[in-house]
């Protein structure tokens, strides 16, 4: 694969940062395109997103240092050279994820709450991040004989001119899966915090059986596991429970929906008296002016009739006088 795009002067885009890149830019317009359908604050989701992608950077590569300590130890410019390269995408879960929680305080928001609305949209930079790596021929996998390989020509990072295990794009297939699988959990869910749990249970899972395929070795390890397989022991049994207490403890929104159920006939009842009284009203208000008119009119028809008998006695009082006069 090719890594390099173009190169403007001493600027040169590669494959890899512009799928970070997408990914990105992907996760945010998600992530404020449902802020905004759950009726979160979506005009924050920018600040969100910076939060994260920072402290997500900064989490990687501190974690990717200490899986070198011993080289560090031995040339401390190590650090120096591997400041564009490098990167432990547990230490960006975990720096995210204290990203996020910093900014949910700062802002007095809830908490699972956006953390269930992030962190789909983190799968779906994930995957996109994983393709990144494809195209840089890091993250390889180990070397195979099976017709679903890979054979990199002009890599900087994987043996070239040898089948290896498709680890990247394994991953990035697993990433976007889990993007759709937590999208559609996140209708069901029955308390806020569930996606963020399923997020790390499944993530963990997936991650520890694929890293058996990886043959990139200078990843680190701790025993006989990757340094990814020792974490992800810990993240999956926080992902547990965590799934488990934020059930038992805080269905918010089962009891949310028994209160809209219950409220729904209570509104109905209201709504319905509200009309009547105002079928009254304007029943009232009807007959009022019905006899308001009916009122005029006798007056009207009254008006008429003395008039007419005033009339009538005038005429009779002239005739009478003309005929005294004769």
């Amino acid at each position: 694969m090719y890594n390099d795009l173009f190169s403007i002067g001493p600027f040169t885009v590669h494959m890899y940062g512009l799928m970070i890149a997408i990914g990105i830019i992907a996760a945010y317009l998600l992530t404020e395109h449902r802020a905004k359908k759950q009726g979160l604050d979506a005009d924050s989701t920018l600040d969100l997103v910076i939060w994260c992608v920072v402290s997500g950077f900064l989490g990687a590569k501190i974690l990717y240092w200490l899986t070198i300590i011993p080289q560090i130890a031995e040339d401390p410019a190590v650090m120096w050279r591997t400041l564009g390269d490098g990167w432990v995408v547990y230490g960006g879960i975990i720096g995210g994820i204290i990203g996020a929680f910093l900014f949910c305080r700062w802002k007095k928001f809830d908490q699972w709450k956006y953390f269930d609305l992030a962190l789909p949209s983190v799968a779906l930079a994930q995957g996109f991040g994983r393709i990144g790596c494809f195209f840089a021929g890091c993250c390889y996998g180990e070397e195979t004989t099976s017709a679903c390989h890979i054979v990199f020509q002009n890599s900087s990072f994987a043996p070239n001119g040898v089948p290896l295990v498709p680890t990247q794009l394994i991953s990035s297939g697993l990433d976007f899966l889990l993007f759709a699988f937590l999208l559609f959990f996140y209708k069901k869910k029955k308390a806020d915090g569930q996606i963020t749990a399923l997020y790390l249970i499944c993530y963990s899972v997936g991650r520890f059986i694929l890293e058996f395929f990886r043959g990139d070795l200078i990843r680190g390890s701790v025993g006989p596991l990757s340094t990814s397989q020792f974490i992800a022991i810990f993240v999956f049994l926080a992902g547990v429970i965590l799934f488990i207490l934020r059930t038992k403890s805080t269905p918010v929104l089962e009891e949310d929906s028994e209160k809209d159920s219950e409220a729904e006939p209570e509104a109905a009842v209201e709504e319905a008296q509200e009309k009547e009284i105002k079928a009254e009203s304007d029943g009232k208000t009807e007959q009022t002016e019905v006899e308001r008119k009916t009122e005029e009119e006798k007056k009207d028809s009254t008006s008429e009739k003395m008039a007419e008998e005033a009339n009538r006695l005038f005429e009779e009082a002239v005739e009478a006088d003309k005929k005294e006069q004769e």
